[in-house]
């Protein structure tokens, strides 16, 4: 049986959040991490937190925290990053911290149709989800170069290194995610 670690990014700005922590804005009374970490504990073996800053909030979920390796938020790839290097496990999932209604099984279905490919991604029926990836840790030293040589493009990254989408036929809505503070009145309102 494959282990998985899962990695929660939650290491933003929160730029379109006003500068806010996005992962501890609350959802129907909890930050909105947590509804991520009650749909992805259940899918793998461990969870990490990726964050930059209230590591103190994040630790209070008993999960290790892993802040990036690189300075001055170079995006999710930094995030990723550390994930790797943090993972004791081969295999990881990545999700963002605003996606609180991810499909209870988008690891295992990641998972069985990854094929051979080092990296896989969910794409939904309008969009890719970069972020919510299965990757293997042997990738951690190239994306280090690749985030090095000043490259932030998530998905052209996974592609150049054998990765492919996994098409989701869930409703949009599982993928949806929050970005402004109009998306989680929106939210409460689910």
């Amino acid at each position: 049986m494959t282990a998985f670690t899962g990695v929660i990014l939650a290491g933003g700005q929160g730029s379109r959040m006003g500068g806010q922590d996005k992962g501890l804005l609350e959802l129907q009374g909890q930050p909105l991490y947590q509804h991520v970490l009650q749909r992805l504990v259940p899918q793998v073996n461990i969870v990490l937190i990726s964050a930059n800053r209230n590591i103190d909030r994040y630790q209070a979920s008993g999960c290790l925290v892993v802040t990036d390796s690189m300075p001055d938020y170079p995006g999710p790839l930094a995030g990723i990053l550390s994930g790797l290097q943090n993972s004791k496990t081969e295999w990881v999932a990545f999700c963002a911290c605003d996606t609180p209604w991810l499909p209870e099984d988008f690891v295992a279905r990641l998972w069985q149709q990854r094929g051979d490919a080092p990296a896989v991604w969910v794409r939904s029926t309008l969009r890719d989800h970069p972020a919510l990836a299965l990757i293997n840790r042997s990738l951690a030293n190239d994306l280090e170069a690749w985030l090095l040589r000043g490259e932030r493009r998530l998905m052209q990254f996974l592609r150049e290194h054998g990765g492919h989408a996994v098409t989701f036929a869930d409703p949009e809505s599982a993928f949806r995610n929050i970005n402004t503070p109009e998306d989680l009145v929106n939210e409460e309102d689910h």
